[in-house]
């Protein structure tokens, strides 16, 4: 029988109910894996900050190496382990990088990650944030030739298949909407900056990337979100990004060159693919909605965006909770019409030849 591959996508920062925080989504990923034989999902869903979850048949998969898959350019290759290059950002105060670089070592040490020798980018990658008019957060990067020069050094030099990356971040964020997104009720500031870092260095370099921001560490508060609460445990999110990254696949890049392996994951071979409701207009979704795959909207996932499947064309499973899109994927899995589990079953009708 042929293994059943479900995607499940959050997008970063736009402010989702269930995957707007640090790893708030990796109990549905959890979930998830268990009704799917292979799930695909990125780090958005999977990182949560000082936690993780080791889920043996989860594929950690950067956004922009996602949008390939799905779009058929760039296949997906398993593989046991990665040397994760560290790449650290200039503007990063010497005391905070020491900080990670200690959770590094407890990564080698604790859960005998492979990772390389680090790097310091030559100039301070100048990280600014934004926000658009819908809510959601965004931003650029002052010096990207450091951060290429940085990953190439890696690759080149420490043999690195995976990077990655810890950039300074402002600490002087909207103290409004920063509270909020604490207490449960805003966006993400900075993921949507994030998201720029990993898409350069993937597009450039074809091999996994993520990204762990450095921040100065917030008073405790007692008000704060449990979905916000992973963010809270320290000066680090590096842990579940080297965890993440350690097992990453590989990307496939036009011809490979060395013969296909059983293992090779390409686009046709996905059959679901779970997305909130109102967050439909991903690359990876609109090229998904072109294939044979059923794709799944949930109602209860609430965005900062309204962009819903129908104006795109795209035919969708509308269903109001993850508890409910899992029963909808079992179904699936199974070659059960989900209608059918339903008492009202409507008759066939007679389609007439013009």
């Amino acid at each position: 029988m042929l293994p059943y591959t479900a995607i499940l996508i959050v997008p970063t920062g736009i402010g989702a109910a269930i995957g707007g925080y640090a790893g708030d989504a990796l109990p549905v990923a959890k979930a998830v894996a268990q009704v799917c034989d292979r799930l695909i999902t990125h780090p958005n869903v999977l990182n949560g900050a000082s936690l993780y979850w080791n889920l043996p048949n989860a594929f950690y998969v950067e956004g922009y190496g996602l949008d390939k898959f799905a779009a058929g350019c760039w296949g997906l290759r398993p593989v046991h382990q990665n040397r994760v290059g560290l790449l650290f950002d200039q503007g990063i105060e010497p005391e905070l990088r020491l900080r990670h670089l200690q959770a590094a070592d407890a990564a080698r040490a604790t859960l005998g990650l492979p990772l390389t020798d680090y790097v310091i980018t030559d100039a301070p990658m100048e990280m600014e944030l934004r926000r658009s008019d819908s809510g959601a957060s965004w931003g650029t990067i002052g010096n990207p030739d450091s951060l290429l020069r940085g990953s190439e050094v890696l690759i080149k030099r420490a043999g690195a298949e995976a990077i990655a990356v810890v950039a300074r971040f402002p600490d002087d964020l909207d103290t409004v909407a920063d509270q909020n997104y604490r207490y449960g009720q805003g966006v993400d500031p900075i993921a949507g900056a994030e998201a720029v870092i990993s898409h350069l260095v993937v597009r450039t370099f074809q091999i996994p990337c993520a990204h762990s921001p450095a921040l100065s560490a917030l008073p405790p508060d007692p008000n704060i979100s449990p979905r916000a609460a992973a963010e809270e445990l320290g000066y680090t999110f590096l842990p579940s990004v080297l965890v993440g990254l350690s097992r990453a696949p590989q990307f496939i890049v036009g011809t490979p060159h060395d013969l296909p392996k059983p293992s090779d994951i390409w686009a046709n071979q996905v059959d679901a693919t779970i997305s909130p409701a109102t967050a439909c207009g991903s690359s990876a979704l609109l090229s998904l909605s072109h294939r044979r795959c059923q794709i799944i909207t949930v109602q209860e996932n609430q965005t900062q965006i309204q962009v819903p499947p129908q104006p795109l064309g795209i035919k969708s499973i509308e269903v109001n909770s993850y508890l409910e899109a899992l029963g909808v994927l079992v179904a699936h899995k199974a070659g059960i019409n989900p209608s059918a589990l339903s008492p009202k079953i409507s008759s066939l009708h007679s389609l007439v030849i013009s």
